[in-house]
């Protein structure tokens, strides 16, 4: 289940990826077909921190992060989730996190290199037998808020995700940022692994997204829009006003963010609009397996 990508050396620059993006020679070519990813069970018990129900926005994804209980989930909502997602047919994620439910995983909690790993074979483990229990497997592994951001720029970290990933899911695809040192490390030990553009979150000059704890109400429209750009021109504006290129093979939102229904929805009817396809990670990886061999 390797993807194009690696089959390539990783070159340390963003305007050499082989894929989405870019073609193998570095020549921009458009995406034409992405995943859209979205967090989702991420509440707890009776506490509902989304303004839109998951059921909503399963129809409008085709992979869904789940939370596995530490920084939102219980194993009911897990449960309810996950079955979800094998209706829909949508790709069922694991989304594990610090141990931070108050936090919302979106505080750095400190520990050990091993205690963290560990806590993440924990949620992998949780997630993958509610996944099995309703038919389906585990697609793809994507670390959540600071847990997300630690990794992207904590080698030594990162390279203990990937040896675990190796072990205990070596065919999953890591979801992660193209500048990170999670995508590098991933790359390099021959992991699976998905580039994402975050349609609800800005960027900076260095290609890594601007983490904030609280988003306000976005335009739809100026979001889709932006998202069509990334696709077919391969760039994106950042906070310092300047264009970056940017490589993906998966479009996120997060469920959290106010407004994320109609987000999701005016980004599906633009992308499909322009003849932009939107599918499931195995026909991303498939689709530009067969354009690396086109291009050869």
């Amino acid at each position: 289940m390797l993807g194009a990508w690696a089959s390539f050396e990783h070159q340390g620059n963003r305007t050499a990826s082989p894929t989405c993006g870019f073609n193998f020679r570095g020549t921009r070519v458009p995406v034409r077909v992405v995943d859209i990813n979205c967090d989702m069970g991420e509440s707890f018990g009776q506490w509902r921190l989304s303004d839109t129900d998951d059921a909503e926005l399963m129809a409008l994804v085709s992979s869904a992060n789940i939370a596995a209980g530490f920084h939102a989930g219980d194993p009911n909502l897990i449960d309810a989730t996950v079955r979800l997602a094998t209706q829909h047919g949508v790709g069922i994620g694991v989304h594990p996190g610090y141990r931070d439910l108050q936090g919302f995983g979106r505080r750095k909690i400190g520990g050990t290199s091993d205690e963290i790993i560990n806590d993440i074979v924990y949620q992998i483990g949780a997630l993958r037998e509610f996944a099995r229990r309703h038919g389906g497997t585990l697609q793809h592994v994507k670390p959540h808020g600071a847990l997300y951001m630690e990794l992207a720029a904590n080698e030594a970290l990162s390279r203990s995700f990937i040896k675990l990933m190796q072990t205990v899911a070596p065919n999953a695809p890591v979801f992660c940022m193209d500048v990170s040192e999670t995508y590098r490390i991933a790359i390099e030990a021959g992991q699976p692994a998905i580039r994402e553009f975050y349609a609800d979150r800005e960027y900076d000059r260095s290609g890594s997204i601007v983490f904030t704890r609280h988003g306000g109400k976005l335009d739809p429209r100026a979001v889709a829009d932006r998202v069509v750009r990334a696709c077919l021109v391969g760039k994106v504006l950042t906070v310092e006003g300047e264009d970056i290129d940017i490589a993906f093979e998966s479009i996120c939102f997060h469920s959290d963010t106010p407004g994320c229904l109609e987000i999701a929805a005016a980004m599906r009817a633009s992308l499909i609009a322009h003849g932009i396809r939107i599918a499931p990670v195995s026909e991303v990886i498939a689709h530009q397996e067969a354009d690396a061999r086109g291009a050869r």
